[in-house]
């Protein structure tokens, strides 16, 4: 008897361990969520800043190790003499560079040697509806590129844009013919939009609308001020989350199932504070996109209007890796590929990884499938 009431009182004992580990999880996931982020814990400096737009600059590391998926890389101290600049996407905050300790791409970069920049788009409300393509393409990107043209004391840079961010670095090269652009790494960019998926089938019926519509009434959505297209951040965070809607449904059970691990409870908010803190997008940003890469799908013709001026990809002839999404919905690797066909770079590879349109730049994959290979194709290209 005595042993069965051990046994009994050592069962309840451990199911209110175990009551308590869950409930202390769920109300720090709950009310306290801000203190199990991991992400933004690479130090860096901010070189300039107009109000909005920020230039942030990573210094070398004081470890000698650094994890990386399972692997410990060791730090290398001297640097390359091409400088990289990461150029974000509008709409993402930029935690997503950093997600993790053992996953960020900035901390990895920096290790393997590379002088690391980061553009900065900031929060733009309503004052900035009026911010376009031409804005951040034509006027921005050169500006902060000059300032770190002036900090690194060197002329050719490297870029490396996701997502829209590509579509940036690609348009600034071919509008400015900036011969100075020595690598250019782009990753889920449709350059035939038509050609992604279901996405693509739906943006050909409205292209036969709109031109359906511009022909009886010469209607077009540049004639609406583009003060009525901002978009808030929430907006971008639901848009973003329906992309896959079952993961993101999947990742919340996910969290009640695996509730008592510490861990996967402190993951779990460290991408929820990237997902569920997104940004605006400036109205007539969504106006150019909308229109010129979804609808006419200018691209896929191996150019875009810039403002007045057209950017012709032709014009771009830097060292190229492209890489696309295997899951990715938003740029299938169908979609992702043409930019081959247009680019005159003689130096250029189209990959395709496993993942979808955030997985490929910062999933758990990303490490193993993609950044080591990034690194090594950069460190071959920046000597």
């Amino acid at each position: 008897m005595p042993n069965l009431l051990k046994s009994a009182a050592d069962k309840a004992a451990g199911l209110t361990r175990q009551t308590a580990l869950y409930a202390g999880n769920a109300f720090d996931r709950v009310f306290r969520a801000a203190s199990l982020v991991q992400a933004g814990q690479t130090p860096f400096e901010t070189l300039y800043t107009d109000g909005l737009v920020s230039l942030r600059y990573y210094p070398p590391l004081a470890e000698d190790f650094i994890e990386l998926d399972g692997q410990t890389i060791a730090v290398e101290r001297t640097a390359h003499k091409t400088p990289i600049v990461i150029v974000p996407p509008l709409a993402v905050n930029m935690l997503i560079y950093d997600l993790f300790p053992q996953r960020s791409l900035v901390r990895f970069l920096r290790a393997k040697g590379f002088e690391v920049y980061l553009i900065d788009w900031g929060v733009p409300t309503r004052q900035h509806s009026h911010y376009n393509l031409h804005t951040y393409v034509a006027e921005l990107l050169p500006a902060y590129l000059n300032r770190v043209r002036e900090h690194s004391g060197e002329r050719e840079l490297s870029l490396h844009g996701w997502s829209m961010g590509g579509m940036f670095t690609l348009f600034y090269s071919a509008l400015s013919k900036d011969q100075h652009i020595r690598n250019a790494v782009v990753l889920g960019l449709p350059i035939d939009s038509h050609a992604s998926g279901l996405m693509g089938l739906m943006y050909q019926r409205v292209a036969d609308v709109a031109e359906f519509v511009r022909k009886r009434t010469g209607f077009r959505l540049h004639n609406v001020k583009p003060h009525w297209f901002h978009t808030p951040g929430w907006a971008n965070t639901i848009g973003f989350k329906l992309t896959n809607p079952i993961g993101s449904v999947m990742g919340y059970w996910e969290l009640v199932v695996r509730l008592g691990d510490r861990e996967f409870v402190s993951s779990h908010a460290t991408t929820s504070a990237f997902l569920d803190r997104m940004v605006a997008y400036p109205g007539g940003i969504i106006q150019d996109t909308v229109v010129r890469i979804w609808i006419d799908n200018q691209l896929s013709k191996g150019e875009i209007q810039i403002g007045e001026d057209v950017a012709r990809l032709e014009n771009v002839s830097a060292n190229l890796l492209a890489i696309a999404g295997q899951e990715d919905t938003l740029a299938t690797p169908g979609a992702a590929k043409r930019v081959m066909d247009h680019v005159s770079s003689t130096d250029k590879t189209f990959r395709v990884v496993p993942g979808g349109h955030m997985g490929i730049l910062a999933g758990s994959k990303a490490p193993g499938e993609s950044w080591l290979e990034l690194a090594e194709w950069l460190a071959q290209r920046s000597d």
